[in-house]
């Protein structure tokens, strides 16, 4: 399995970054400010204050390690090495993790592109030879037509000054984006991992649900027959069987969908794995998963340094500012320089002799003066597609604060609801018991049991709900925390973004009698 980030950024391309870097330190820097916004740093997610400590319940209370380090393999804390595989065989499968790590790679590929025709000259190696027909001079006494050949070769060589950086903000720009896919990925990657935790939860869950549910609706067929056998006897009430009819049947409603809703839930979980539907895995049961008693909860103003979604919307963020930038500094002068030095000839003994030397030299320098506005309103064009960077870089964060704020609220009621509804259980099971004792004494009737196993198996289910519900709301929480995705040396990938960037302009423009284009 590959590590977190290590689809990021190779060291050929860092280079070149490094390379891109030095020369935006040394011309002037045009657009808004890449740094993300400032935003608000709660004490706490929810508007309740949060315990350090959750309810116990099933003899577990969780440990939230406030301002601990995110767990990157989180999902081996459950204990489970039937979970550890699946999810290791969904990360190795998973056909959209694939096309990600791919659509990563041919973006790189595309910045590299972008790299060396902006950064580097151009040089190229030619050879044209030809035969030709020329019409003769139509004063001179005779107009003969001349047939010749021509031989040229020549290697040419062509580099553009991008004195106010519109190449090199634009080269930055299509790298934020590299980085933004790369945060992407990331968080590709961390979404499925969840998605294959929490699928195989709710099979689990489903899994008993269906057992008892089937047990229940047994139990309400066999207490209908004995309802309906009493009042032929005269021992029941007509209301009394058809009551106990229609509970038999309400009962016995809800068990086909359950069933689909598990088949749909172990196909989802295979697609998931990367798996055709018919190869789903069997159940696990969920006593074969353990609730993870330590869960790390990262302060607000770290969280944002951890998600990658949030890293993702930075990157997205300072490719906006860059892209801005570059349209401004498109509309102020560059110059391109020309050479190229070759031999030709109308024969291969002049091509090859002194008089065959053929070369030039040259320079054009551009200001565009005049473009009908265009150039104007692509940099405003820019400037709000920045703005709009800024606003969904705020709303990411305010989501995964909210995201991280209804999971521990979630936690702390799953907590309760476990403990109720196992005490639910415990009252029924003991009923059940109690009404079987009674029923072998001979001091209560047969049916009186088959109710309280209804009862009972009625209360399992509920306790079913409650526990998956648990240990599915903390693999939610595991995964909101996120996990800074490393590179190839081992680097915190948001570092490697701010590394990557150029010093911040200490002037919106540089000094130049210069006029921009519109």
């Amino acid at each position: 399995m590959n590590k977190p980030g290590r689809h990021v950024i190779s060291l050929n391309t860092t280079f070149a970054l490094g390379a891109l870097t030095l020369a935006l330190a040394g011309c002037g820097l045009f657009g808004p400010d890449r740094n993300p916004p400032a935003m608000a740093s709660p004490d706490h997610y929810s508007v309740q204050g949060q315990a350090a400590k959750l309810p116990a319940a099933d003899g577990v209370s969780q440990q939230l390690d406030v301002g601990a380090q995110p767990v990157p393999e989180w999902w081996k804390g459950y204990n489970s090495d039937a979970l550890n595989a699946l999810v290791d065989e969904g990360l190795a499968n998973s056909p959209s993790l694939a096309a990600a790590q791919h659509s990563l790679k041919s973006a790189r590929e595309g910045l590299r592109s972008e790299i060396g025709n902006n950064l580097f000259p151009s040089v190229d190696v030619g050879f044209a030879p030809s035969r030709q027909r020329s019409l003769g001079i139509p004063i001179l006494p005779t107009e003969e037509t001349f047939l010749e050949n021509v031989f040229v070769a020549q290697v040419q060589a062509s580099y553009t000054f991008d004195f106010f950086g519109a190449s090199l903000l634009a080269d930055r720009a299509l790298a934020g984006q590299v980085q933004q896919q790369a945060f992407q990925l990331e968080s590709t990657r961390r979404t499925l991992a969840a998605n294959i935790v929490i699928a195989t939860i709710n099979v689990a869950s489903l899994n008993d649900q269906v057992v008892a549910t089937e047990k229940l609706v047994d139990l309400g067929e066999q207490r209908s027959q004995q309802t309906a056998a009493r009042y032929k006897l005269g021992g029941a009430s007509s209301d009394d069987a058809l009551s106990a009819e229609q509970d038999a049947a309400n009962a016995a409603a809800t068990l086909p969908a359950l069933r689909a809703q598990l088949l749909a839930m172990r196909h989802a979980q295979a697609v998931l794995i990367g798996r055709t539907p018919d190869k789903a895995p069997e159940p696990l049961s969920l006593d074969d998963l353990h609730l993870p008693t330590n869960v790390p909860v990262a302060v607000p103003s770290e969280l944002v340094h951890q998600r990658p979604d949030i890293l993702a919307a930075e990157a997205a963020l300072r490719a906006a500012a860059d892209q801005a930038g570059a349209a401004t500094a498109s509309m102020f002068p560059t110059l391109k320089l020309s050479a190229s030095y070759g031999r030709g000839g109308f024969d291969w003994t002049t091509f090859s002799s002194p008089a065959g030397m053929i070369w030039s030299i040259g320079a054009n320098l551009t200001q565009p003066i005049f473009h009908g506005g265009a150039l104007v309103a692509r940099k405003h064009q820019y400037e709000e597609s920045y703005q709009v960077a800024v606003s969904q870089y705020k709303q990411t964060v305010l989501s995964a604060f909210q995201t991280v704020a209804n999971t521990l609220v979630s936690l702390d009621e799953d907590a309760n609801t476990v403990t109720q509804t196992r005490r639910a259980m415990d009252a029924a099971q003991g009923m059940t018991r109690d009404t079987d004792s009674r029923y072998k004494l001979g001091a209560t009737p047969f049916y009186a049991t088959l109710s309280a196993g209804q009862q009972y198996q009625s209360a399992r289910v509920q306790y079913v709900r409650a526990r998956a519900q648990r240990l599915a709301d903390t693999a939610t929480l595991f995964d909101a925390m996120g996990n800074p995705p490393v590179d190839y040396e081992g680097n915190s990938l948001h570092d490697t973004v701010h590394d990557n960037a150029a010093p911040k302009a200490t002037s919106a423009a540089p000094a130049t009698t210069a006029k921009p284009a519109t």
